[in-house]
């Protein structure tokens, strides 16, 4: 073959790739505009870094036949797999093209999915999926249901090993949805992305109940009401953005730290604002993410499930450069009792922390488990045992700081000296206790209240006392249950100063397969 030939050659084929890169048609793209949302190529550009993604079988094509598919073969069969980088680190991506068949997964669609996931478990870098699509290719049969098998597998053997971010910027319905809960992080984008087991129509069929697409699984109801989604945005561009700064968070597998940047905030900066931001009265409320944000570095705090579960607060931030994960009883909300949902979210959380080598920082203002039967019946023991069962199987450095209220099993479940934090602070509005002065009052000293002349002087001579005798600041550290009590204004240096004493931590586990959570 000549040079020419070859220069020949070399033109067709980046004639072949631009047609294949530019999508079925014209139409179909002024489609895709019409819904609201943007091309495949147009999401990866707002993903990685300019210039960086590396696409892989670009000109596949499915091989079945019957209902007219053999007639209609496009390059890619509707999936565009790859890597690039983002932050100059390595990601893969998967994202679905929903101008080819919906974004229907088939066999051919399926492998090459299969295969990106199968190099970015090797490689020891994250995968991002990008989801726009119909389900399964309904004219493939079987085939279609087995290629989600292999991706549901696939999920779980990179479970705890990479990070698996799910983005979902279309339809995913059936058991496509389970794909995205196995996953470490969901992103949803408001009225274009909804996630149900089964739609609307056969919701009305067999129920008789009408509801919308949105109203049954769109974004906003899995990122307050049901919990299924992390991240919550108005639009693709942002949502996308957001997808890069956690990626900047996390390292790139299990066996490496998360990446550390240089601080601009220095590390002994004063706290003192923390001193009015936080009530001494244990009854007013306030907002623990202002807290929160006076401690950690340049008051940047990436928050998961914001949305859901708001009586707890879970987020990504950095202390002197180094990423921990927060987690905190939010006062504001529900006085920032533990409940069903909130004992969930932690434990994820948590968990997640834990996979990635991600220290945790407690901040507890917590005054019980939240009370009554609809929580009774709904599980709270069991789903209370998941928060308790994440951190004690954290082997990440844990430290724990009391702000004022602990009470009772829930100040045993936030990472308690007791269930292995490593380092417990407090500041002296803490008060420990089995519960508050006024109940323990009323149980301890119930009959002699009763028989009192004056109940209620006798009930106030008693709380009195037993905050006096139980419930001062220093009574757990004078019993080794809390390593000091600090200066509120000193959280954030104390912190620091832990972390950094814990930074190579090692915590052997026991020889077993695995525990046996709650689930």
């Amino acid at each position: 073959m000549s040079a020419t030939d070859l220069r020949v050659r070399a033109a067709e084929l980046r004639a072949v790739k631009e047609d294949a890169a530019f999508g079925p048609s014209l139409a179909a793209t002024e489609a895709q505009r019409r819904r609201g949302k943007l091309t495949v190529r147009e999401r990866l550009d707002l993903l990685f870094d300019p210039g960086t993604f590396r696409e892989i079988e670009q000109l596949r094509r499915h091989r079945a036949t019957g209902f007219g598919l053999e007639d209609r073969r496009p390059p890619t069969d509707g999936v565009v797999t790859g890597w690039g980088k983002v932050e100059g680190r390595t990601v893969f991506v998967y994202a679905h093209d929903f101008r080819i068949f919906g974004g229907s997964l088939g066999e051919a669609h399926a492998e090459k999915i299969h295969k990106v996931m199968d190099l970015a478990l090797a490689a020891g870098a994250p995968l991002v999926s990008l989801s726009d699509g119909a389900g399964a290719r309904i004219q493939e049969g079987v085939t279609a249901l087995a290629g989600y098998g292999g991706i549901f597998r696939r999920n779980v053997a990179a479970s705890g090993v990479i990070p698996q971010i799910s983005v979902m910027l279309g339809p995913c319905a059936g058991g496509a949805t389970y794909s995205p809960a196995l996953t470490d992080f969901v992103f949803m984008v408001r009225d274009i992305a909804q996630m149900y087991i089964t739609g609307p129509d056969v919701v009305q069929a067999v129920t008789g109940e009408q509801i919308t697409h949105n109203g049954l699984g769109g974004a906003e109801v899995h990122s307050c009401v049901s919990g299924a989604s992390a991240f919550l945005y108005d639009t693709e561009q942002d949502c996308l953005a957001e997808v890069r700064q956690l990626i900047s968070l996390l390292p790139q597998n299990n066996r490496e730290l998360p990446p550390r940047v240089r601080p601009e905030d220095p590390a002994g900066h004063s706290g003192e604002r923390l001193l009015e931001l936080v009530p001494a009265d244990p009854n007013r409320s306030y907002d623990m993410r202002a807290v929160i944000e006076e401690i950690v570095d340049d008051g940047d705090l990436f928050e998961v499930h914001a949305g859901w579960a708001t009586n707890i607060i879970c987020a990504l931030a950095r202390l002197d450069g180094h990423v921990v994960g927060v987690v905190a009883n939010q006062p504001a909300s529900l006085a920032g009792v533990l409940d069903i949902h909130a004992s969930e979210k932690a434990a994820r959380f948590v968990q997640t922390c834990d996979a990635f080598n991600i220290p945790l920082v407690t901040l507890v203002d917590v005054p019980g488990f939240l009370p009554g039967g609809d929580q009774e019946h709904g599980g709270i023991i069991r789903h209370g045992a998941k928060l308790l069962y994440s951190y004690c199987a954290a082997t990440v450095p844990r430290v724990q700081v009391i702000l004022r209220k602990a009470y009772g099993g829930a100040y045993i479940v936030m990472d308690s000296r007791s269930i292995g934090a490593d380092l417990s602070f407090a500041w002296p509005t803490n008060e420990i206790a089995v519960m508050g002065a006024e109940g323990a009052a009323n149980v301890v000293f119930r009959r002699e209240i009763a028989a009192a002349d004056d109940p209620e002087a006798a009930r106030a001579h008693r709380v009195k006392q037993y905050k006096q005798e139980l419930m001062h600041p220093y009574y757990a550290a004078e019993r080794g249950l809390v390593d000091d009590v600090i200066d509120p204004a000193d959280t954030r240096a104390v912190l620091i100063d832990a972390l950094d004493v814990l930074r190579m931590k090692h915590a052997p586990l026991p020889e077993r397969k695995h525990g046996n959570p709650p689930f």
